[in-house]
Parts: structure tokens; sequence; C-alpha cells
């Protein structure tokens, strides 16, 4: 465990190997998925029959690439749309808990902080059906009392943002608390003696500090919200996110337009990684 010590050569060797064998097991089905993407056949399969951009440029059927396919762009819309409403309410609701948690001790304090836990113990397919027959059982009760008709509590994208929303606020509480947890409270006893008020120094000295925490709870929010699918199947109604999209798009039958989606997916995904990691070391 200690670099210095020596070790045999055969126990490095299988090091090694364990290592690049627990690597290429993550690589290797991403590569195949981006390579295929780029094969000139009507299947994502072997054998490879050459290089094409169709699938990402194509306008003719049935080569019709990714930026031309109206109803892929059209999920690629509603999963930014759910994706940036569920990350932009789950960081206000998280530093919000953030604040609650690290800062104010109350009587049922901790039943409160396992409460929020609790979402991530759930299966995703739980928690939609859950949600689907609570908000079900609200909106006929509602019609049958006051012939009131509410859409929102029918499935649809605002179903669809509250389900998402009621589990990944609690994964953007803790990425905002455990940075919270190491703020050092005198740097806001100094601004309180200078003379600001408790909302100025939160804002000027507690909030640019948070702001790697801010940025990094809002990209996982948001990878998160964009590729789940138990949660969002169960909560969908015709304006289906991209997930769900490609969902049907699969039952129909695959072809590397998929492929090429998922390249698509994969770079974003990266992209937005480095992007948190960058404001991370800034912090």
């Amino acid at each position: 465990m200690i670099p210095t010590i020596p070790q045999p050569a055969l126990l490095k060797t299988l090091w090694t190997a364990y290592v690049a064998a627990f690597f290429a097991f993550l690589a290797l089905p991403l590569a195949v998925v981006a390579v295929f993407a780029f094969n000139d056949s009507l299947f994502p399969s072997p054998p490879w029959q050459g290089f094409t951009l169709d699938w990402f440029f194509g306008d003719t059927r049935p080569r019709i690439g990714v930026f031309h396919e109206r109803p892929i762009l059209r999920a690629i819309g509603t999963s930014a749309l759910v994706t940036t409403c569920v990350s932009l309410l789950s960081v206000g609701v998280g530093l919000s808990n953030a604040f609650l948690f690290n800062r104010y001790r109350f009587p049922g304090q901790e039943l409160l902080y396992v409460l929020m836990l609790l979402p991530l113990v759930v299966p995703g397919i739980v928690l939609g059906i859950s949600i689907l027959v609570f908000s079900s059982r609200i909106a006929n009760g509602l019609w049958d009392i006051a012939q009131w008709d509410i859409d929102a509590l029918r499935p649809g994208l605002t179903l669809v943002i509250l389900g998402q929303f009621s589990f990944i606020a609690t994964i953007a509480t803790l990425v905002i608390g455990a940075r919270l947890q190491k703020f050092d409270h005198t740097l806001e006893e100094a601004a309180l003696n200078l003379g600001a008020s408790r909302l100025t120094a939160v804002r000027t000295v507690t909030l640019p500090y948070l702001a790697p925490a801010l940025v990094g709870a809002f990209v996982v929010a948001f990878l998160m919200s964009f590729e789940n699918f138990n949660t969002t199947l169960m909560l969908v109604s015709s304006d289906a996110p991209l997930t769900i999209a490609m969902f049907d798009r699969l039952k129909e039958g695959s072809t590397p337009l998929l492929n090429a989606v998922s390249l698509l997916l994969m770079l974003g995904s990266s992209l937005l990684a480095l992007v948190m990691i960058a404001f991370q070391r800034r912090g």
C-alpha cells in the first residue's frame, strides 16, 4: 500500500492487467457504439461497411441523420427543457437544504434528513408509479368534487419535472452541503462586523465560496435528469424526452441513428464534466 515498498513483479503485472481490464470493460462498449455511428450500413452491427456521416447529416430516408430527424430533435428539445427546469429547482432547493441542515438545529432534524435521503433508495420505477398514483387520485378527487380538470396532475412534462426533482434535489443538497461544511464561518462574522447585513454577507462571501459546488450540483442534476428513464417512463405523455424517444425507436428496430445520438450524448456529457472539473479547480 506504500509506494516506496518494493513490490513483486508478478503482483505489479497482475495489478496492471486488472486496471487495464477494468477500464476496457467500461470503455469498450462506448467505443463500439461510437464507431458504428459512422458505419455505412443500415444496421449498427458488424461487418464494417465503410465510413459515412449520413447518420449525422443525411437528409433522405432511410439514411436520415440526427440533425434532420425531427422527432429526435423535438425529443432533445423536450429533454433540454425538462433538465433545465429540474436542475434549477434542484440547485435552488439544494442550497436552501444545505443551509438548513448545516446552520440550524431543530427538533426532528434527523428524521427530516432521513426523509430527504429516502428517494435515493427507492427504485425509480416505484417512485414514478407512486407519484403517478398520488397525483391521479388528487386529480380524480378534484374532478369528482368540483369538476376541476387540472392537466398538471395528469401524465406530462409537469409530472416528469416533479418526479425527477423529487430525488435529484437530494443529490444537489449533498453536493452543496459537503462544501458548505468546509466553510469558515468567521468570514461571515468579519463581514457582519464591517457593517454588512446577514443577506449581504451570504451573498458576497458565502455564495462565491459555494460557486464551484453550485455549478457541480447543476451539472450533476442536468446529467442525471437527461439520462433518467425509469421515473420518466411512468410519468411521460406524448411529449417524450430523448430517453423515451430512443426507447420507442429501439422497439421499432435499431439503426446507426441511435448510435449517432448516443455519441452526441457522450460528447455533451464529457463537455459538462470538464466544465464541472474546471470550476472545482478554480474554487
